[in-house]
């Protein structure tokens, strides 16, 4: 009863610090142009972004399951003061490699942040349709963040008496706030055994997503997806892999118990996350070029900005539905509907009526994007035993990000390619040399403002740039219809008022 009656005060510390992660991103990108200006490193920026990324999806699992032994409140806790320290440091940064380690040791607190939030509330509640509810909510924060991350980023970096540190440092109340309630409002039980911590399934579990994500995100841009280092990475990833699935098998307690994805929901859901990634982060990165290159508008705020909100109504609305209905219902329905989308996708061109791109955009936040960000969290937290809570929460984050930077890295690589074999057709028949065809095959070109090109050079490139984004959101498309499939056969299970244990640490 008491632990009830503090309900409202750990909804409130959850909701600050995935408020204040997932506001970070958004903030960071609106003022990276700022952040370079002043501490340079213009050849590295992207690593700002790539580090807490790396960090983040490497650790998420390890946190999840640290969680399931330790306590949800430590690892929490913990999570949050890294994600601080970090976050303080970044403010500090005077060059660009300090700027990028210690979004490192930001990326490190998130990865607890996201899973453990969501662990902590299926741990505490005893009503199931609260759970399923407050887990939209918490979904739907994202939304928010992504909707107001830009402008407040922006505002920010560009205010004279801020400055882009103050990106930064603006996390630093809500952290604290959240920790302070969560002190005071959460109390868990302890368990008296002395649990076994899985170090050599952590080392390979984290060298193998390191390495993948490594060579996904290098692969096609840094170096050719032939070359030495870009299949010496994929050939480390999948040997760390081999090693971590043996290991797993024979641990006492594992890292990541593979006895959970015998479960077909937990099987079936974790694919169906990733799909919904590669949906996700293909169209994410893509639709600001289709928005100012193919569409001709200002900046992509008119594009993304209709899809970001209805991704938070979405995702209350999922919570509020896998109540009433199978899981399997709302799943299959938005992957359905994902198809659709992926579609319309691809055959936007820069004759389409703005109208139809920004209902294509809220559809696709409303129906596709934010119901299954809550409802997966709870399909999977429904379906295993509560001393594996806190993994399974976890292995949602985690494959939704990796199918994220899969989906975006072979789009890339089919935008990319399609568009510098049209330049090089272009450049054959116009007697362009061929340093600048390496120069122009490149759809951010356009996004640029004063473009000093001959308008024929700039009409053809717009229509080279338009079929090579259609030939790469056919992925979205090839992700959509495998999710549907899938989201048939996990199951008719709906959520559930579990039996015991709701409040235990471990």
């Amino acid at each position: 009863m008491e632990q009830n009656k503090r309900m409202p005060l750990v909804i409130l510390a959850m909701a600050l610090g995935l408020f204040m992660a997932s506001l970070d991103n958004t903030i960071v990108s609106a003022s990276i142009s700022e952040v370079i200006k002043d501490i340079e490193g213009f050849d590295k920026m992207s690593w700002i972004f790539t580090a807490y990324m790396l960090a983040s999806t490497s650790t998420m699992l390890v946190f999840g399951k640290m969680s399931d032994l330790f306590g949800r409140k430590l690892f929490y806790l913990i999570g949050i003061s890294l994600f601080l320290i970090g976050s303080a440091l970044c403010g500090t940064a005077q060059n660009i490699d300090q700027l990028i380690a210690y979004r490192v040791i930001q990326g490190i607190g998130s990865g607890a942040i996201f899973p453990i939030s969501f662990t902590i509330i299926y741990s505490i509640s005893t009503d199931p349709k609260q759970a399923a509810k407050m887990s939209g909510v918490f979904a739907g924060i994202f939304g928010i963040s992504s909707v107001l991350g830009p402008q407040i980023g922006t505002w920010i970096s560009e205010a004279s008496w801020l400055g882009w540190r103050w990106c930064f440092y603006v996390n630093v109340p809500f952290g604290i706030l959240s920790i302070i309630t969560l002190l005071f409002a959460l109390k868990e039980s302890k368990s008296n055994q002395k649990p076994k911590v899985d170090y050599l399934g952590t080392i390979l579990l984290v060298s193998s997503t390191v390495l993948l994500l490594l060579a996904l995100e290098w692969g096609g841009k840094d170096y050719a997806w032939d070359s030495v280092q870009i299949i010496g990475m994929f050939s480390g990833a999948a040997f760390s892999i081999v090693l971590f699935l043996l290991v797993e098998r024979k641990a006492k307690e594992p890292i990541l118990p593979l006895s959970i994805f015998k479960n077909k929901m937990v099987l079936g859901t974790s694919i169906v996350v990733f799909c919904q990634g590669a949906i996700m982060f293909s169209a994410i990165t893509y639709l600001p070029i289709l928005s100012v290159a193919v569409i001709g508008n200002e900046n992509s705020n008119s594009v993304l900005t209709p899809m970001m909100f209805p991704i938070m109504i979405g995702a209350i609305l999922g919570g509020f539905l896998c109540t009433k209905v199978p899981f399997r219902t709302i799943m299959a329905f938005s992957m359905a509907v994902g198809i659709f989308e992926a579609y319309l996708l691809g055959s936007i061109t820069h004759d389409t009526a703005k109208w139809t791109v920004t209902l294509v955009m809220i559809t696709m936040g409303l129906i596709v994007l934010g119901p299954l960000m809550s409802v997966s969290q709870n399909a999977v937290a429904q379906s295993v035993e509560m001393k594996y809570i806190g993994i399974a929460s976890s292995v949602v984050g985690f494959w939704r990000s990796i199918g994220g930077v899969i989906g975006a890295a072979i789009t890339a690589t089919i935008v990319n390619n399609d568009l510098n074999e049209k330049m090089t057709e272009f450049a054959s028949a116009s007697k362009m040399p061929v340093d600048k065809i390496e120069q122009l095959a490149k759809p951010e070109i356009l996004m640029q403002e004063n473009v000093q090109l001959p308008p024929q050079v700039i009409e053809f490139m717009r229509d080279a740039v338009e079929t090579a984004l259609h030939h790469g959101f056919k992925l979205a498309l090839i992700a959509g219809i495998i999710g549907f499939l899938v989201s048939l056969f996990v199951g008719r299970d709906r959520y559930q008022m579990r039996k015991s244990g709701v409040n235990e640490a471990a």
